[in-house]
């Protein structure tokens, strides 16, 4: 197992303000699989990712990636952990307005001991005539291509999305699925997505679906749609 949850708990606030947001989840991820997670707003997905991602501290529970615990670890191990393992793309990008989307990318470049090749990265993505632009002359689209290949320059083995289609219409969120599944079997990056959209869980290997801090289902998928066929995005 690649990654491996154990009774996860989390909570903010104390007293009146205090709230459990994750009530002991375990689970499990294997390594190149396409999970996604799903749950209503406030049901702890994000936070369980977070968690995950070494950007929240959890209350107990373990977390382990790849035979390792990142639970309790400190903080400069936790960054050397982030660094070496992990790829983040946001809903909303959090590019640097100042810098191209060459400049951008390089940002993550440098933290590599084996980056992936630059020129071919922004061939893949449709990057290469836009890469002296600055965001603010992307489209959204464009910008969130140019978020993925921040994240992938690294070559991270786990890959979190925290609901990379959702300021996207339609057809944007087409292309960046599509993008996603070649991503996934070219390099087998291991990929957890958290997500309204109830069309993406058919394209996936896994399903969590979060319900009040808890794992409500979680199932293997036997019959996954590719994403060019996915309806209803």
């Amino acid at each position: 197992m690649y990654l491996e949850v154990k009774n996860m708990k989390k909570s903010y606030g104390k007293d009146g303000s205090y709230i459990q947001v994750l009530k002991g989840i375990s689970t499990g991820v294997e390594q190149g699989q396409m999970c996604v997670i799903q749950g209503t707003s406030g049901s702890g997905k994000s936070t369980f990712l977070n968690c995950i991602g070494g950007l929240d501290t959890l209350d107990s529970g373990s977390i382990k990636v790849d035979g390792k615990e990142i639970v309790g670890l400190k903080q400069e191990k936790l960054s050397d952990y982030r660094r070496e393992n992990l790829g983040f793309i946001f809903q909303f990008y959090n590019l640097v307005p100042n810098l191209t989307v060459r400049e951008n990318i390089q940002v993550c470049e440098y933290l590599s001991k084996q980056p992936l090749d630059m020129e071919e990265l922004l061939e893949n993505l449709g990057l290469t005539e836009h890469q002296n632009k600055f965001p603010s002359q992307l489209s959204g689209g464009q910008q969130q291509r140019c978020a993925i290949a921040r994240a992938l320059i690294k070559n991270p083995k786990l890959l979190l999305l925290d609901e990379p289609t959702g300021a996207l219409d339609s057809k944007t969120s087409r292309d960046i699925l599509i993008l996603l599944e070649e991503i996934n079997r070219k390099y087998g990056t291991t990929m957890l997505l958290v997500t309204h959209n109830n069309s993406i869980k058919n394209m996936v290997h896994k399903v969590i679906i979060i319900k009040d801090g808890q794992i409500s289902k979680e199932y293997e998928n036997e019959n996954r749609v590719p994403a060019e066929e996915l309806e209803d995005l």
